[in-house]
Formats: C-alpha cells, sequence, structure tokens
C-alpha cells in the first residue's frame, strides 16, 4: 500500500479540511490527515484507486493539489486576507440597512429598489464565495456550514426581491438579512482563519531564524586552509567547517579537530554544556560555548536532527484532536436536517392549505430562522472575550479547537530546563572531604581563584556565587584550561590543583554524579554539584493542580539524578528522564492514551510533544518553534499562569456551549413556530437578531468569571 503526501492549497476553513478528509475516504483511502494549517494532506492509497481521478476530484470540490511528494508554496498571501478583505467591503452595507431598523433613519433607505441596489453586491460577493462552496460540496454529496449560509442568505434575498417586485409592503423587506448573515460569517471565518494559520507561518519561518553563516573550509593550489562564509543551509554531507567559540553550530557534524563544550538544552533539554572531543558528533543548532574545533558535515539541512522534528511536528499536527470540532458535527446533522425541515413545512402546508404561496412563505421563513448568523457568531464572541481577557493576564491562546478539551484535563506533563527551572545556574550540594584538612573558606577560595579564568557557564556561576570579600592569597605561577578536562593551576612552590569534570579524579573515587571536582596534588578535596535554579512559582503551581486532582509528570531530556532531585522538591509525581524529542513524543501519545493531557514545554525538543498532546503551553521565552506550536503561550507571569489559563480555556469553551444553546434554542422554538405559520419571515429576523444580542451578552460574563 502507497502513501500519498499531497500539497493541497485552496482550504480556508475546518469545513475545507473535513471535506476533502471525507472525499478521499469516501473513495477508499485509508489513514487520512488532512493539515489545514500546512496543506497537507497524507493518505494510504488502496490498490485500484486513480490518483489522478482523486486530484481530479479534490479539484472539483474547489481545491488544488500542488504536486506528489512536493513541498510546494501555499498562496498564504491572498487567502490570509481573503475573508477580512470581504468583511471590510461587506460592513458599510451591512450597517446602512440595519439603520432603517433604529428610530431615527434616513426615510430614502425604506425604498425596497435602494435597499436592494446597496444589498446587491454584498450578495454577489457572498454567492461567488459560499453560494460556490456550498454548490459544489452538494453535488459531491459532502453538504457543508456554507450550504445554510447560501440558503439562508437566498432566501432572505429572494424573499425581499419579490416583496419589492410586488409591492407587498415594508414587512417583506429583509435585505439586511441577507447582508447581515454574509457579513457576520466573513467575520467568524478570519478570526478561525488567524488562528490556524499562525501556528504553521512560524513553522514555515523556522528555517529562516534558524539560518546561520557557516565558516567553510577549502583548500587552495597550494593545499592551505582557506576559509570562507556560506549559508548552513547550502552545506552537505561531506563538508569541512570551522566552529569558533560562541557560534551557532550550522549543521549535524562529527569533530575532525579541537574540543569544546556544546549547549544542546534547545534540541535536547540537557541543561549542562556537553563536552565534545574529536570523533563526537554535533548537533545542527545547539551553541558551542566553549572552545575551536573543525568539523565534517554528517547530514544536509533536510536531513538534520532539526529537521526531523520540524517534520514530527507536522505529523502531530496533521493528526484529528481526539474530539471533534462542533461545527464539523453540526455541518454534519444540521445542514441536512434544516434543509430537510424546509421541504417537510413546504409539503404540509401545501398539502393543508391547497395553496402555493403560503407554502413557499413558511418554507422561507424556516430558512430564515435557521439561518447560521446565530451559529457563525457564537464561536468567535466567546474566543474574543476570552482571548481579550487571556492577553491581559499574559495568557496567549493560539488555537481555539482545544478549548474543549481544557474541561476533559486530568493530567499536566512538565518539560524541566526552562519550564520548571530558570536555565541559571546556582550552587547546590558541595562538600569538603575531611581527610582535606581545609576549611569551607579556603576551599571556595580555591575554586575561585581557579574558575575564573575559565569562560565556561559552570565555572561563571561559581566565581558569580562565591566571590570572596578580599582577594585571594593564592597566586599562581602557571594556570591553563585542558579542554575535556578542566583548569589547572601550580603555585610557585609547585603545587598542582584541578577543577574539574570526574575525569579528573577518576583515579581517586569511583563517585562521577557530580559536576565539579576539587583535586590538590592527587588528593581530592571536595566536590560541587550545580544546580539549575527552580522557578520561585513552580511549587505553588503543582500545588494548585494536585488540589484540582491532577496527575503531574516531570518529562525532560535532562539527567535522571538532576529530574529526580527537581520533582522531590516540587513534589511533582511521576518523573521520566533521559528522553530524546522521539520518546517524548511517544511518552506523550501513550498518556495522551490513558486520559487527556496538558504539556508545558519551552525547547525545540518539545515542540513535538507539545504538537501532539491534547494541550500545548509554552512559556513565552522559550524557543520560537515551542512557542508557536503550542496551543497556549503564558507570558510575563510564566508558571504562575497556567491555574488561570487552566480555568479561562474551561470558562470560554463553557461560554461557547452556552452560546451555541442559544443559538440551537431559537432553532428549536422557532422552527416548528415558522413551519406553522405563526411566525413571519418579519418576526423570524428579527428573533435571529434578538439571539446575536443574547450571545454578546453571554459572552461579555467572561469578563466577570473568577481565576485562580
Amino acid at each position: 500500500m502507497e502513501t500519498i503526501n499531497w500539497k493541497v492549497s485552496g482550504m480556508d476553513c475546518s469545513t475545507c479540511a473535513l471535506t476533502i478528509g471525507k472525499y478521499l475516504e469516501k473513495k477508499g483511502g485509508q489513514n487520512v490527515k488532512v493539515n489545514l494549517a500546512s496543506g497537507d494532506v497524507i493518505f494510504d492509497l488502496s490498490e485500484g484507486l486513480d490518483k489522478e481521478k482523486l486530484q481530479k476530484g479534490i479539484h472539483d470540490l474547489g481545491y488544488t493539489v500542488e504536486g506528489e511528494n512536493s513541498p510546494g508554496k501555499k498562496k498564504e498571501g491572498r487567502t490570509l486576507n481573503k475573508h477580512l478583505r470581504y468583511f471590510l467591503i461587506c460592513l458599510p452595507s451591512a450597517l446602512l440597512l440595519m439603520a432603517h431598523m433604529l428610530p431615527f433613519h434616513w426615510h430614502w433607505l425604506m425604498n425596497p429598489w435602494v435597499q436592494l441596489l446597496i444589498c446587491l453586491p454584498v450578495y454577489g460577493i457572498g454567492m461567488s464565495f459560499f453560494g460556490r462552496s456550498a454548490w459544489k460540496s452538494l453535488l459531491n454529496g459532502l453538504p457543508n456550514m456554507n450550504v445554510l449560509i447560501a440558503a439562508g442568505a437566498t432566501a432572505a434575498f429572494f424573499y425581499s426581491l419579490a416583496g419589492a417586485l410586488f409591492h407587498l409592503g415594508e414587512d417583506y423587506l429583509f435585505y439586511e438579512t441577507t447582508t447581515s448573515i454574509i457579513t457576520i460569517v466573513f467575520l467568524g471565518y478570519y478570526l478561525e482563519d488567524v488562528s490556524i494559520r499562525a501556528t504553521q507561518r512560524a513553522l514555515d519561518n523556522l528555517v529562516i531564524t534558524q539560518k546561520t553563516t557557516a565558516n567553510m573550509i577549502a583548500f587552495d593550489d597550494q593545499h592551505e586552509e582557506v576559509i570562507f562564509p556560506m549559508d548552513g543551509d547550502q552545506l552537505k554531507s561531506g563538508d569541512l567547517i570551522l566552529i569558533r567559540q560562541g557560534e551557532q553550530i550550522p549543521a549535524d557534524a562529527r569533530i575532525l579537530w579541537g574540543e569544546g563544550a556544546a549547549d544542546e538544552s534547545i534540541l535536547t533539554g540537557e541543561s549542562l554544556p556537553v563536552d565534545k572531543k574529536p570523533k563526537d558528533t554535533l548537533i545542527g543548532g545547539s551553541l558551542l560555548v566553549e572552545g575551536t574545533v573543525k568539523a565534517q558535515v554528517t547530514a544536509a539541512a533536510a536531513d538534520s536532527v532539526l529537521a526531523g522534528i520540524v517534520k514530527m511536528v507536522q505529523q502531530a499536527q496533521g493528526e484529528k484532536p481526539p474530539v471533534q470540532q462542533l461545527a464539523d458535527r453540526i455541518s454534519g446533522i444540521f445542514v441536512p436536517a434544516v434543509l430537510g425541515l424546509a421541504l417537510v413545512s413546504f409539503l404540509g402546508n401545501y398539502w393543508a392549505l391547497h395553496a402555493v404561496t403560503p407554502a413557499v412563505l413558511r418554507s422561507i421563513a424556516v430558512l430564515v430562522i435557521a439561518c447560521p448568523c446565530a451559529m457563525g457568531l457564537a464561536t468567535p464572541a466567546a474566543i474574543a472575550v476570552g482571548l481579550g481577557r487571556g492577553a491581559r493576564k499574559g495568557i496567549l491562546f493560539r488555537n481555539a479547537r482545544h478549548l474543549e478539551a481544557f474541561r476533559t484535563i486530568r493530567q499536566v506533563i512538565f518539560d524541566k530546563t526552562g519550564t520548571l527551572t530558570t536555565g541559571d545556574f546556582s550552587v547546590g550540594k558541595w562538600q569538603i572531604r575531611p581527610e582535606a584538612g581545609i576549611t569551607e573558606d579556603q576551599f571556595k577560595e580555591i575554586v575561585f581563584s581557579l574558575e575564573k579564568y575559565s569562560t565556561h557557564p559552570i565555572a561563571r556561576s561559581l566565581t558569580r556565587e562565591w566571590k570572596p570579600r578580599t582577594a585571594p592569597a593564592i597566586r599562581w605561577a602557571k594556570i591553563e584550561e585542558v579542554k575535556g578536562l578542566g583548569i589547572r593551576g601550580e603555585t610557585k612552590e609547585g603545587d598542582l590543583y584541578w577543577a574539574g569534570s570526574y575525569k579528573v579524579a577518576a583515579t581517586l573515587t569511583s563517585d562521577d554524579t557530580h559536576n565539579v571536582y576539587i583535586v590538590a596534588n592527587q588528593r581530592l578535596l571536595g566536590w560541587i554539584d550545580m544546580a539549575d535554579t527552580i522557578r520561585p512559582e513552580a511549587a505553588g503551581v503543582v500545588a494548585w493542580l494536585h488540589e484540582q486532582g491532577i496527575h503531574t509528570v516531570l518529562l525532560s531530556g535532562d539527567r535522571r539524578s538532576a529530574c529526580a532531585q527537581a520533582a522531590t522538591t516540587l513534589g511533582i509525581q511521576e518523573v521520566l528522564a533521559e528522553q530524546t524529542p522521539e520518546q517524548k513524543l511517544q511518552q506523550v501519545t501513550r498518556l495522551n492514551a490513558e486520559m487527556p493531557v496538558a504539556m508545558v514545554g519551552d525547547g525545540i525538543n518539545d515542540a513535538p510533544a507539545l504538537a501532539k498532546a491534547t494541550i500545548g503551553l509554552s512559556m513565552s521565552d522559550a524557543s520560537q518553534l515551542a512557542v508557536q506550536t503550542a496551543d497556549v503561550v503564558l507570558m510575563n507571569r510564566g508558571l504562575q499562569s497556567l491555574p488561570a489559563a487552566l480555568d479561562l480555556g474551561r470558562h470560554t469553551f463553557a461560554t461557547i456551549k452556552g452560546n451555541l444553546f442559544w443559538a440551537f434554542f431559537y432553532n428549536i422554538i422557532a422552527i416548528p413556530v415558522a413551519a406553522f405559520g405563526l411566525l413571519t419571515p418579519a418576526l423570524a429576523a428579527l428573533v435571529m437578531g434578538l439571539s446575536d444580542v443574547v450571545l454578546a451578552a453571554n459572552s461579555l460574563r467572561l469578563y466577570l468569571k473568577k481565576l485562580s
């Protein structure tokens, strides 16, 4: 069975993705995944299916397959602003037609032909967009929400046109209903469009933001080395590069010459720099914080570790969430139901009254009262208020699709480095061996005197915390930094001191669990453990989660001992340490299968897991990929905003449910009334207008909700 990966352009809303997915499943495609944000359509092609026919079928639906297994380019520039442009074009006409409903208005607005001229451009725009989509969806047997939008607007338009042609009076003019339906739904589509596409735009920009300049090594005709700059994405496997201290590693590579230390926390979660020597591998995107190396590229940009992580993010985003959007379910049930009710209303009234005109009017009244104006406003109204309050509290919701899942969250997963911790080192535990025969002050003086000559991040933290009040008494005759070992100092008296990794004390102790060892004349004086500083608000947040009955998990790429220490300090219930990005994704998948999870992370290595989690939350100072992959970004207050984010998400979804209830309540009550002729189209339009007022008032109640 062949796996097909297409890039499809022209998808503007969630209904588009749903339509393509249903079409491929209907034709026999298996494991169909449609990613609205990126335009990726992935499915398994069963035997007997013709790819060209499937492409033509998607084209007939109104979309374009740009090419098989091709990255393609979506024309986001036009589709991104299309709904907003249409909304702004339609808004003046809608406001003008609504003005005649006010006590004070221009009398010339009551002229039916003036209203027709004002409404006609809006109706034309609406039908070119909603009408065309509705017609194609009906032809393919996949009716979408645009069918009701087009039917409601068209019913109101032609009912008003009939009123004008037959001089039926003001009670038969509902051009404002047509314009308001089209205008408000364009606004709703625009808000959804902005929310969905934000993630993919950032993902597309990742390559640009992560671009580096590589120092390429070549040889001239005298076989002398020549170093010249070039773009990192131009590197290919086998190229030679020079990486200096403080530079970003441009590609996956293997060291040929030199030693150093690399900060890989953005990719692996390891909080401490990793010592590197010849034959060791370097990960593209990490930072060389110490040393200078010459290395050979082992993977081109498209095959790098970073590219693999981006690919995992895209695949995780393409999978359907556990619970489909309410709009998807509505489009599958409500659309044919309302059309069927309108038909039943016509046939029933014609059979009872034996007259065509009242039967037609009553069936139109059913369509007018059932038009999805309120449903188009239900979600955007609640989201607008929820986003506004969240922004004031430093909580940015990026994707409203996951609001439904907030009420089901029963466990929260935390990354460690940069999430529960600040990323700054501090002196943790340290110990002087009894046989060393020195005081604490003497021990600290030795450490400071050695480490002040090092540029290593650990050394800088030690000298910052243990800086003595007076100048150290130790005077070095010779001092040097030995790559991969540490600092070596020799006094005028010939005493030899070391401050370094376990390698300098390997013959003196079997305990290799500490960060820094201090050795004098082949005697171990003591050791020091460095700790990543715990965020001050972390303990309170974890305690609050436990009060809510939410299970907590620490999921990190850092060392097991460091993770266990952080979990013990904060009271986190479960620890999963030393996890690669792939393993993090697998763990989140496993935990998510047990119960819906929210994950909080900050590194590129967290991005696939954030995308896979029911809800992904990121810190504002996180890597750009993590921020843009997450559904929620916690701004200036960091973790302290997590409880409020959970509360606000639950309240917002509850408000959306309330809005949808009111929207359906009007329909459930008014449709039968309209079908029996007790509700005129004029009153139906008024009821639909009142439903919008109710939704707006219900949404504004979000400002009064108490947040943790």
